[in-house]
C-alpha cells in the first residue's frame, strides 16, 4: 500500500516513516501543508497520516481542499493531546479517524490497518452495514432501501458507528462527535440516543459491550 505521511516535526516524521515502511508500505513524506496538498491532489494514496499543526497551510485546510476536490482516500489525523475541538473539526472536515499526541506507534499502525481494511467501502459516498446504508453526500440513511427518519443527533451517531463499524466506541467518544461544544456534551444522553436509534434499525444492529461502549454490526452476524 502507498501511504502519505504529513508531519513537520523532523524526529516524529522520521519515526512515522520508519514505522509505516517497516509495516510493508511504500511511504511518501510531506513536511508542510502546501506540499501535502499538492501530493494528495496529483498522486494516488491508499491512506494518509496527517498532522493538523502544519506550516504554510494547516492540516484542516489541506483536508477540506482534498475532500472538496473529490479526493476520498482514508485520512488519519494527528491532534493535540486532549483537544476534543480538533477531533471534532477534523471529523467534520472529512477525517476517517484521529489519534491524539503523544501516541504509541503500535496504535497508529493498528488504526492505519483498520482504515486500509475499510478503504474500498469508504471510496464510495455510500456506506453499508447489512441492510443499513448511509449516503454521506445526501446525508440520508436507509434500511432495506427505505428512508430512515433520523434526527440530526441520531444521524451523527449512526454516521460514526457506520464509519467505524465493528469497533467498540465509548460513550465519551460518541458524545464528542455529536456535541460541537464542550458545555453541551453529556455522555449519559448517549444511552438515550442509542436507545432511539436501536428502535429504528434492524434488531441486533447496535451491540452494548459492557463497561466499554457500543458497536455496530450486521444484524444476526457473529462478531
Amino acid at each position: 500500500m502507498r501511504i502519505l505521511v504529513v508531519e513537520d516535526q523532523p524526529t516524529l516524521a522520521a519515526q512515522l516513516v520508519q514505522a509505516v515502511a517497516g509495516a510493508g508500505h511504500t511511504v511518501e513524506q510531506a513536511g508542510d501543508g502546501v506540499q501535502a496538498h499538492y501530493l494528495g491532489e496529483v498522486e494516488d494514496f491508499d491512506a494518509v497520516v496527517l498532522d493538523l499543526g502544519l506550516p504554510l497551510l494547516d492540516g484542516l485546510s489541506v483536508l477540506r481542499r482534498w475532500r472538496a476536490a473529490g479526493r476520498n482516500m482514508p485520512v488519519l489525523i494527528l491532534t493535540a493531546r486532549g483537544s476534543w475541538q480538533e477531533k471534532v473539526a477534523g471529523m467534520d472536515a472529512g477525517a476517517d479517524d484521529y489519534l491524539a499526541k503523544p501516541f504509541h506507534m503500535e496504535e497508529l499502525l493498528a488504526r492505519l490497518r483498520a482504515l486500509l481494511r475499510r478503504r474500498g467501502e469508504h471510496a464510495s459516498a455510500e456506506w453499508r452495514c447489512g441492510a443499513i446504508s448511509l449516503d454521506t453526500r445526501q446525508a440520508r440513511a436507509l434500511v432495506d432501501g427505505q428512508p430512515l427518519p433520523l434526527t440530526s443527533h441520531e444521524f451523527k451517531l449512526l454516521s460514526l458507528l457506520m464509519q467505524r463499524k465493528g469497533e467498540v466506541l465509548s460513550r465519551t467518544e460518541l458524545a464528542e462527535h455529536i456535541y460541537p461544544q464542550d458545555s453541551e456534551r453529556d455522555s449519559n444522553t448517549i444511552e438515550v440516543f442509542v436507545g432511539r436509534l436501536r428502535k429504528k434499525l434492524p434488531g441486533g444492529s447496535i451491540e452494548t459491550v459492557r463497561g466499554l461502549g457500543y458497536r455496530l454490526v450486521e444484524a444476526g452476524a457473529a462478531v
